[in-house]
């Protein structure tokens, strides 16, 4: 199963970045100073400590749904390896005689039937879990992000920024090849937002 934070970064940056890639309303400057940011940083011991801290409040939130998750994980798992367990003896020409093949073809057959009425329920736990992460990450870190939407926007117009991209967006859409660390202005923007008054404290609670 994919990790908490892999299945969060679903939600991640986009919407961000759709508003703070911008271009300044006066006239374009004969050197346009553009900036790169890895908000990929954000969720890191260094990174922004309101973002780490609603993730953390995320991750929390939905503890106990994720646990009852992997536990089923785990149990489907268990099951498909004593099904195939089973499969292996009933097709062993070898059996022993002295094996009751008609209890052992039973047992198998339990043990199918468990893991299809498991697996049921483990999907719709799946599609249940999905929608309640989807919930309680618009309430929880919704808010933050359009916080650093908003810093990034203060952050660009008070350094000269006529444009500021989003390094992992970039690098993942193989947009990114190369390029100049001095662009690179992520730890700057990560002082410039740790610095500034808890603006959305409550979302994190």
């Amino acid at each position: 199963m994919k990790t908490f934070r892999s299945i969060v970064a679903v939600f991640a940056f986009a919407a961000i970045f759709a508003v703070s890639a911008f271009a300044q309303a006066t006239a374009t400057p004969a050197n346009p100073k553009i900036g790169i940011i890895n908000t990929g940083a954000f969720d890191t011991k260094e990174g922004i400590t309101k973002y780490v801290n609603a993730m953390n409040a995320l991750e929390g939130a939905m503890k106990t749904e994720q646990t009852a998750l992997q536990t089923m994980a785990s149990r489907l798992q268990a099951l498909q390896t004593e099904i195939e367990g089973y499969k292996k003896q009933l097709e062993d020409p070898k059996l022993p005689p002295a094996v009751d093949k008609t209890k052992l073809q039973t047992t198998a057959q339990t043990k199918f039937e468990e893991y299809q009425k498991l697996g049921l329920e483990f999907e719709y736990k799946q599609k249940d879990y999905k929608a309640s992460l989807e919930r309680r990450e618009a309430t929880i870190m919704s808010p933050v992000r359009q916080d650093i939407g908003n810093a990034l926007q203060e952050f660009g117009k008070k350094n000269g920024y006529m444009m500021i991209l989003d390094a992992s967006k970039l690098d993942g859409a193989g947009l990114l090849l190369q390029f100049d660390s001095k662009f690179d202005v992520t730890k700057e923007f990560i002082t410039f937002y740790n610095a500034r008054p808890a603006t959305t404290a409550a979302a994190v609670k």
